[in-house]
């Protein structure tokens, strides 16, 4: 049913029970496991010759350490994963990533690192919901 699985992170909450659900769902149809981290560039811009560029590498070396984590997990399990971190707008990114992977399915959290609205679904996964060609689980 599923051979590939889209798993977007950002550190969350929301993303940590994604990765659980992608996990279980790549092991259940023995599928392979992509990730995603992306820098919000309309929160920081592209790096330049300014204080932004360290905020950026550290948000970079922050996505790095999620997706290295995420990348282990899946191998304790015997889980195929591919990892990616970019700039981007993220919902853009992500959907543009599963086109791309060709994706059976887009696993998220309902809400993400800067959603702060108790019980409302946040505003990159209501932009995936609308915008991908594919199943989008929000959990």
């Amino acid at each position: 049913m599923y051979d590939t699985i889209l798993v977007p992170i950002d550190g969350s909450d929301g993303a940590n029970r994604a990765i659980e659900h992608g996990l279980e769902l790549a092991e259940r149809f023995d599928a392979a496991l992509y990730a995603i981290f992306v820098v919000d560039t309309r929160l920081y811009g592209e790096p330049g010759l300014s204080s932004t560029e360290l905020v950026i590498d550290e948000i970079e070396d922050t996505g790095h350490g999620y997706l290295t984590d995420f990348a282990e997990r899946a191998d304790n399990h015997g889980i195929e994963i591919e990892t990616r971190s970019c700039h981007g707008v993220p919902q853009e990114e992500i959907v543009t990533y599963a086109d791309e992977v060709d994706a059976d399915a887009i696993v998220m959290g309902y809400q993400g690192q800067t959603h702060e609205g108790r019980g409302q679904i946040g505003s990159v996964v209501d932009r995936v919901l609308q915008d991908a060609t594919r199943p989008v689980f929000a959990v």
